[in-house]
């Protein structure tokens, strides 16, 4: 049985995302997985229009998070809000959180994660509407 890449047929990624716009137009939503070695980091999330007229986006109610070396995700639940702290937990410095593009605001088709500090965000977009090579996706940023 012949294996195919899932970048571009299941996923896009975007490296780097820390405070980036990402449009959710031709995907049906993004994991942000996000680290910081001594754990202790905050993050924010917020939603706009193509890169402008940001605003919060209070949604995060359920995050997941693991030592960034690997291990076991913990689910960690709140009450849906546009932050989240994972605070001293030096044990389980990396979190994934997923946000659906039918959790955006009606117009709004971009979302946002910023964490503190600068500390590294990989953006997964995935569920893509469009399957296609991975030379031939289409931009993944505003």
């Amino acid at each position: 049985m012949a294996s195919t890449e899932g970048l571009g047929r299941l996923f896009n990624v975007v490296p780097q995302a820390n405070g980036v716009h990402i449009p959710l137009r031709g995907a049906s939503g993004v994991t942000f997985v996000c680290f910081e070695d001594d754990g202790s980091q905050v993050v924010t999330l917020k939603e706009s229009v193509n890169g402008l007229s940001e605003q919060n986006l209070a949604v995060i109610s359920k995050v997941y998070k693991a030592p960034g070396v690997g291990g076991t995700w913990t689910k960690v639940t709140q009450n849906a809000a546009a932050t989240f702290d994972l605070a001293d937990d030096t044990t389980n410095d990396a979190i994934a959180i997923y946000v659906g593009a039918d959790q955006l605001s009606d117009g709004f088709d971009c979302v946002e994660l910023t964490n503190d500090g600068g500390n590294p965000v990989i953006a997964i977009i995935h569920d893509l509407h469009s399957q296609r090579a991975p030379e031939r996706l289409p931009r993944s940023v505003v």
